[in-house]
C-alpha cells in the first residue's frame, strides 16, 4: 500500500497493490500495524456498508461527541469523497478535499476525527463500505450543508442536476453556524 498526501496533511489517499490476472484479482485493504505507522495511530470500533443510487448525495457529517475518525473506500462503482476540517486550531480550518474513489482505482480516503465527512454517487450505483474510531452517536450528529457559499466545494454533479439529499441533509448548517471542534488532533 502506498499513502498518497492531499492538501490537507492529516488527510490521506491510500492506493494499495492489486495483483491480478485473467481468473481475478488481490489486494490488501487494511493492515492494523502499517496503518498505525504510515497513517494514524488509532482503534477501529465499528465497520459500515450502505448502497446509493446515482445522483445521491450523503453528508457532510460528523459527531460533536464520540468524534469519528473514518477510512472509506468503495467495493461497487464510483463516488465523489469529500471531507471538509472543521477544526477550529487547525492550519487547514475550513478547507475541504475531493478525491474520486471507485471499485475500479480501489482507492481509500483516511478521513481524521474533526472533519466533517460526505460523498456524491457517480456511477448507476455505487456500494461504499467505512471502518469507525468511535460508534455512531446519533444524537450528536451534525450535518452541514453540501452547497455551502463559504466552503464552496465543486460537486462532480450529474448532468448539474441538484443531488438527491435526506430531510436530515436538506436542513443541514451553514459552515458559520455549525459547531467547531477545539483541540481535536
Amino acid at each position: 500500500m502506498q499513502v498518497i498526501s492531499t492538501s490537507i496533511p492529516d488527510v490521506k489517499i491510500i492506493e494499495p497493490k492489486i495483483f491480478g490476472d485473467d481468473r481475478g484479482f488481490f489486494l490488501e485493504t487494511f493492515r492494523d500495524n502499517w496503518f498505525r505507522e504510515e497513517c494514524a495511530d488509532v482503534t477501529f470500533v465499528q465497520d459500515n456498508h450502505s448502497k446509493s443510487s446515482q445522483g445521491i448525495l450523503r453528508g457532510l457529517h460528523y459527531q460533536t461527541e464520540q468524534t469519528q475518525g473514518k477510512l472509506v473506500r468503495v467495493t461497487s462503482g464510483e463516488v465523489y469523497d469529500v471531507a471538509v476540517d472543521m477544526r477550529r486550531d487547525s492550519e487547514t480550518f475550513g478547507q475541504w478535499v475531493g478525491v474520486n474513489l471507485s471499485a475500479h482505482n480501489a482507492r481509500q480516503l483516511w478521513v481524521p476525527a474533526g472533519f466533517a465527512h460526505g460523498f456524491y454517487v457517480m456511477s448507476e450505483s455505487a456500494e461504499f463500505v467505512y471502518k469507525c474510531t468511535d460508534y455512531y452517536h446519533p444524537s450528536s450528529e451534525v450535518s452541514l450543508r453540501y452547497d455551502d457559499p463559504t466552503l464552496n466545494i465543486d460537486w462532480p454533479l450529474v448532468n448539474g442536476d441538484k443531488p438527491n439529499l435526506s430531510e436530515k441533509d436538506l436542513k443541514g448548517l451553514s459552515f458559520e453556524l455549525a459547531p467547531k471542534f477545539e483541540n481535536i488532533r
